[in-house]
């Protein structure tokens, strides 16, 4: 965008600003602080998490969308196979700590993928799967008698607390409440998630997961040939995300995992 005082970029994922002044718009040197000012924050939206110390870039209780994934773990019933699924966050926030409104986690439905190679490493499958299997089974699985991802184009977590426990997790790191409700395929349940907690380069690094029913959504598991092949009822839920942490949290008191 342009005025006559200044010219500012913004990045990819529209949410920072670099600015120059008019001095700098004049002349070769000024060409290349622009480029400087408008390559420097792309790198930071994209690689945000391995920037040090950048998580005050997108504000308070911002969730790092391009760091941040959710994955799936679908167990199979009868002949068919296990999946595992990757997916992506929309605009979030997460208040660690915070008693009330602590924030919102916004569920990018088209962005489910099956079977990619990293969620299948998260969740412990073994061995790939072919990109006609992976788009047969993403087409099922976001079309309309499954996820319905027109209809329902995003699944929400709206948070109404995420205390710490005082527990510990198995791996050393603090421990979080969130209560809620989670809404998907337009029905709406309870939902609590306790998560584990570190620090990595200025983010709040959160883990955990959670079960659900499809059915408790209004959703037919997928099946064919007569329920001789498909997908269980239940789905595990994990998350990966990072978090700009506030106020809520004192950070010295989140063990770092450099």
């Amino acid at each position: 965008m342009i005025n006559n005082d200044v010219i500012c970029y913004r990045t990819q994922a529209n949410r920072q600003v670099a600015c120059t002044p008019p001095s700098t718009r004049h002349g070769l040197a000024g060409i290349y602080v622009t480029l400087f000012f408008a390559v420097a924050l792309a790198c930071i939206d994209a690689f945000g998490q391995d920037t040090p110390h950048v998580a005050s870039v997108l504000g308070p209780a911002a969730v790092n969308l391009e760091a941040s994934r959710v994955y799936v773990f679908v167990d199979k019933t009868g002949l068919g196979h296990q999946h595992a699924v990757e997916a992506k966050l929309l605009s979030s926030t997460l208040v660690l700590g915070a008693e009330q409104q602590a924030g919102q986690l916004v569920f990018d439905m088209a962005s489910f993928d099956a079977d990619t190679a990293n969620a299948r490493k998260k969740l412990g499958l073994s061995g790939t799967t072919d990109e006609a299997t992976r788009t047969a089974v993403n087409k099922n699985m976001r079309g309309s008698d499954v996820l319905d991802i027109t209809k329902y184009p995003t699944a929400t977590f709206d948070i109404a607390s995420a205390k710490a426990t005082g527990e510990k997790s198995k791996h050393g790191l603090p421990m979080y409440r969130l209560e809620g409700n989670f809404t998907l395929h337009g029905k709406t349940r309870p939902q609590s998630v306790t998560v584990e907690v570190d620090q990595s380069r200025g983010w709040l690094h959160i883990r955990g997961g959670f079960l659900i029913k499809q059915t408790s959504f209004g959703i037919t598991p997928y099946s064919k040939a007569f329920g001789a092949i498909g997908v269980a009822d239940e789905l595990r839920i994990l998350g990966d995300l990072f978090v700009a942490p506030t106020d809520h949290v004192v950070i010295a008191d989140i063990p770092s995992q450099q």
